[in-house]
């Protein structure tokens, strides 16, 4: 039988707020900031695939579809398998161990000859780190009450932009002046040194989280936990469908997150495509980005505990849309880099908010990997979605700007259908 813990112990809400400073390192360095910039440097411009020509980027965003598919394909049934066999911190483990190793494995991109052990790494890795937020989330209601939500969710993220901007800057450093630490000039040392400090410091600080949140049942462990997985699916599947309000939030969740994602993951590429943006003026913005959302989360998460997470979202989802019209009008680096300003305020917020507000509605309910398999599902496809939206509207147009127009939609789209989502809080 795993150990008795006492619910808001600040051992254990450290320790799960440890987990966000560690994997948060591969989220900023590895999905943002460093990893794809030196891939498109490396790999070939053109590459083959099965007699299909594709472009380096093309091949990239494909890496991160094909990755986000396999995760939402498995997210349901591995919460499922967590819940009929209690083990939730088994999987977390797993697939800290499958990220981070695989992290580990990038350090040895040299050339264009390797792009496809890249490939292959970055895809893994990248299920390892959406699959072990399955598991990550669903510690939050187990471990805290209701009253706390807010506040730890907006801690784990806080933690989680400090941890990674601390990396980076580490990372950055060593590339800007490599000489300093006895790497010659034009290595691709620095930048594949960056990518294996992300896997240690992601197993490393993992370990303080996952020897110090509660321990599995393991008496409770079934001998067919792929058929227990599949009934507990079915069950909390009904669940879900018979629960207006979770229902209504996890569709507006989806078309907010499907704008949210995008913007982080191509708002360097507009930058670079309409404002002429350099690798250096992309990175900077970013650190802007990151070092804001740690204000932004812990703001929102005062301003929710006061108001409502109900108040707080709509008021964030207000503040994307008027972004993204912005950006829509945007000509000069200087109001961009005050965009950039806005989107971390609410970036932080309206992530850590969201997960703290899912967390009261599912309250009361044993099967937390479950429904937040459900949640992170909704969040994996709703960056194929996005992603995929902005693409199309480009290739259709020609022109960046009107896929932004598209993002605004989705924001409008899911504040309407977010005001019908009743939440019992007291604030």
């Amino acid at each position: 039988m795993p150990e008795e813990f006492q619910m808001n112990d600040k051992k254990i809400i450290k320790a799960w707020t440890m987990f966000d400073w560690a994997n948060s390192a591969y989220s900023l360095v590895i999905t943002t900031a460093v990893f794809p910039i030196y891939y498109l440097a490396v790999a070939p411009d053109i590459i083959t695939v099965g007699g299909i020509t594709l472009a380096d980027s093309t091949l990239y965003s494909f890496a991160i579809s094909v990755a986000y598919i396999l995760i939402a394909g498995m997210a349901p049934l591995l919460g499922g398998i967590a819940d009929a066999g209690r083990k939730r911190l088994y999987f977390l483990r797993l697939f800290t161990l499958i990220g981070s190793l695989s992290c580990l494995v990038l350090f040895f991109f040299t050339d264009a000859s390797l792009v496809w052990l890249a490939t292959i790494a970055f895809i893994i890795s990248t299920i390892g780190y959406a699959g072990s937020l399955i598991f990550y989330d669903a510690f939050l209601p187990v471990i805290v009450t209701k009253e706390h939500y807010d506040t730890v969710s907006a801690r784990g993220y806080a933690q989680g932009y400090i941890g990674s901007v601390l990396l980076l800057v580490v990372i950055l450093g060593i590339s800007q002046s490599p000489t300093t630490f006895g790497i010659s000039e034009g290595s691709s040392l620095p930048y594949r040194m960056g990518f294996a400090m992300v896997g240690f410091w992601w197993l490393g600080f993992g370990q303080w989280s996952l020897n110090r949140l509660p321990q599995d049942d393991r008496l409770s462990g079934s001998k067919h936990p792929f058929l227990d997985g599949y009934k507990q699916l079915r069950i909390v599947t009904r669940e879900i469908l018979d629960k207006v309000d979770v229902k209504r939030f996890l569709i507006a969740f989806f078309f907010y997150s499907a704008g949210v994602q995008t913007v982080i993951y191509l708002a360097t590429i507009f930058a670079d495509k309409e404002l002429g943006f350099t690798s250096s003026e992309l990175i900077i913005t970013v650190l802007i980005l990151q070092i804001v959302a740690i204000a932004g989360a812990l703001f929102f998460a005062r301003f929710s505990s006061k108001k409502g997470s109900k108040l707080a979202i709509s008021v964030m989802i207000l503040i994307w849309i008027f972004i993204c019209l912005a950006a829509f009008f945007v000509h000069s680096k200087i109001a961009f880099y005050g965009i950039a300003m806005m989107v971390g305020f609410v970036l932080g917020g309206i992530q850590s908010t969201s997960r703290a507000c899912y967390s009261k509605l599912i309250e009361g309910e044993e099967e937390h990997n479950s429904y937040f398999s459900y949640y992170d599902l909704l969040y994996y496809l709703s960056i194929v979605f996005g992603t995929f939206s902005f693409g199309a509207v480009d290739s259709l147009t020609g022109n960046l700007r009107y896929s932004i127009l598209i993002l605004a939609m989705f924001f409008v789209i899911a504040f309407v259908i977010f005001r019908g989502v009743r939440i019992n809080e007291d604030v």
